[in-house]
């Protein structure tokens, strides 16, 4: 009898995303889903008959594998007005299946086995193993709470160590912060001193509060050759399901990113690229009343989890809150998650998903808010409850 066939090291270290098991434990116990971010309100009118229309327009066959033409010229006119960089539709786009696929691509294609990638944490969970992937070793710099700041010692001496690349997700998932110019160009100094690579996650460009303004690290002096930005359709237009991103690269970085997309996925859903064309022509007017209506959310999420003791910093960005539960009592993040969303009804996503080592985490638990207004009053009074276990 043969022995049991090999599964690769790879993957022996990966885990379940905790959030999609959040997710689960929440539909079992039938709370209310403030783990996992997706909205739970409908997507533009305007995006669903756009791609209702190229399906019966028959726009059902492969798109062009990189991209639809006339959704990279919208990106990139999108990229002028709103970026601030010179994009060429061409030469620099490469459309993926979601920003999570961009990402993964883009360090396929350009770290080897060995190099070394820096990683700001709390990060979102998939870096870690895009990294593993990608045969990379991740060296972990600590975003130190209360309010989420790096340490430019620590920075300095991660670079040092011979870091090929830094991930910046700018909003920040899970923490809320929007790093700020002189952080960026902190980053892009050592980026350019050490000769490393940036990819930044900017999937929560236009969610933003209290008038910030999105900066691209592309954009600041030296950085347009080493920074593959990535972004995607999911957030700004409430369509997560649809798994539309993309990355802008360099002419050269973007012919390597191209050749491992294509035998990655070959290439996005095209009727849903039609209609993320007709998206990026939305008027300006439509980024603004997406930042009213997250601001007004945003309250209402943080007004219920301040009533009933959590502690947390202002949120900045993004659509999401860390916070600390210490105020209730216990001590570990997955205990304390799984007593929310059994016995309070409130699903959020354990802090030690966050963090390498997990422990850093074990006192927090990320809540979000991209959901309807009646959605998060009725978290608000479950979590009532809680006070009155303090």
């Amino acid at each position: 009898m043969g022995s049991a066939p090999r599964v690769a090291d790879r993957v022996q270290h990966f885990t379940e995303s905790v959030i999609r098991e959040m997710t689960r434990l929440n539909n079992l116990y039938d709370s209310i889903n403030l783990s996992q971010g997706f909205p739970d309100f409908p997507a533009p009118a305007e995006i669903k008959e756009a791609a209702i229309k190229a399906i019966r327009d028959d726009i059902n066959q492969y798109a062009v594998t990189w991209g639809a033409p006339n959704l990279r010229r919208n990106l990139a006119e999108k990229y002028r007005w709103f970026n601030g960089m010179d994009v060429d539709p061409d030469k620099h786009i490469t459309v993926t299946c979601g920003a999570t696929e961009a990402m993964i691509s883009a360090m396929l294609a350009t770290l080897n086995p060995g190099d070394k990638f820096i990683v700001l944490q709390p990060f979102y969970e998939n870096y870690w193993p895009d990294g593993m992937i990608s045969g990379a070793e991740p060296i972990f710099v600590s975003l130190h709470a209360p309010d989420f700041r790096w340490d430019e010692a620590e920075m300095r001496a991660a670079f040092a160590r011979g870091a090929r690349a830094i991930i910046i997700n700018n909003p920040n998932n899970p923490t809320g912060r929007v790093f700020t110019r002189a952080e960026l160009q902190f980053l892009a100094g050592l980026c350019i001193e050490y000769n490393a690579l940036a990819f930044t996650d900017e999937i929560y460009e236009h969610i933003l509060y209290d008038g910030r303004q999105h900066i691209s690290l592309a954009t600041l002096p030296g950085m347009a050759d080493r920074t593959i930005t990535i972004s995607g359709f999911s957030k700004t237009y409430s369509v997560t399901g649809w798994r539309i991103g993309y990355c802008i690269a360099t002419e050269e970085i973007s012919k390597a990113i191209r050749k491992v997309h294509d035998f990655l996925t070959v290439g996005a859903p095209a009727p849903l690229q039609e209609a993320g064309a007709v998206a990026l022509k939305f008027p300006r007017a439509y980024y603004d009343q997406l930042r009213v209506d997250y601001t007004r959310r945003r309250s209402l999420c943080l007004s219920a989890l301040r009533d009933a003791g959590f502690a947390f910093e202002p949120v900045e960005g993004a659509y999401y809150v860390m916070t600390d539960f210490s105020n209730f009592g216990m001590d570990h993040d997955v205990e304390f998650a799984h007593y929310l969303v059994k016995e309070i009804g409130v699903a959020s996503v354990p802090g030690s998903s966050f963090y390498m080592p997990p422990d850093l985490g074990r006192h927090q638990v990320r809540f979000c808010f991209c959901k309807r207004d009646e959605t998060l009053i009725a978290a608000g009074e479950r979590l009532t409850q809680l006070k009155r276990t303090r």
